[in-house]
């Protein structure tokens, strides 16, 4: 039986299916470098890990291009983009559930802050977190890791035993582990199960009811 007090779930592939406003800003940034990509299945990778990431690992763009990409991206998703996205079913319930339960629930994303707060106060579930922490936007503090890191220094108060990380890529689970908590990871969003399993999170589950009961009886 674990005692789990502060609760971080990522937000892109965990509490929402952000696929169509992410890829159609990806593909509107990478055509504006010149790149004509057609297929968003292709681009389902940018979900969830930082654009710089992303940018450099699958088009091989150095640091001024990166950073002009996403410029372009941004300028779209601002837009557009980040209302092109749904709450995956059960997820409001959930963190009902768990803030009657006494929970402290925290958003731990790569997005920019001011990104991830317009879609939490769009998806009317702002009032189930006490924090939200993303990167910033001028390209500091992106990865988990350091994310973690900071609410673990908000939340000093309380023993690293007592958070748990939630996320659906190896970076939520990695940054966990770096950072010495526990994690799930969940594989309804877009990391596949051998990505996951790989970086050895605590525990993995397959669905939001699956995820709910393994967080209220605290059994990892």
């Amino acid at each position: 039986m674990n005692n789990y007090k502060v609760i971080l779930f990522d937000l892109d592939g965990t509490l929402s299916d952000p696929k169509i406003g992410i890829t159609k800003s990806v593909q509107y940034a990478l055509n504006k470098m010149g790149t004509n990509e057609t297929n968003l299945d292709n681009l389902e990778g940018f979900i969830g890990p930082p654009l710089q990431v992303s940018f450099a690992e699958y088009y091989v763009f150095n640091e001024p291009e990166i950073d002009k990409a996403i410029g372009f991206y941004r300028e779209r998703f601002k837009q557009k983009g980040m209302f092109e996205n749904e709450l995956y079913p059960q997820i409001t319930a959930m963190l009902k559930s768990l803030k009657d339960q006494g929970f402290k629930l925290v958003i731990a994303t790569s997005k920019p802050t001011i990104f991830a707060k317009e879609i939490v106060n769009y998806f009317n579930i702002a009032d189930y977190f006490e924090l939200i922490v993303g990167s910033n936007l001028d390209g500091t503090r992106t990865s988990k890791t350091k994310i973690i890191q900071h609410i673990l220094e908000t939340y000093n108060q309380f023993d690293p035993v007592e958070f748990i990380m939630i996320g659906d890529r190896e970076h939520d689970i990695i940054g966990a582990r770096n950072t010495g908590i526990d994690s799930i990871g969940v594989t309804y969003g877009y990391g596949s199960f051998a990505e996951i399993s790989q970086s050895n999170p605590t525990c993995i589950v397959e669905t939001v009811g699956e995820l709910k009961r393994v967080l209220m009886v605290g059994v990892v």
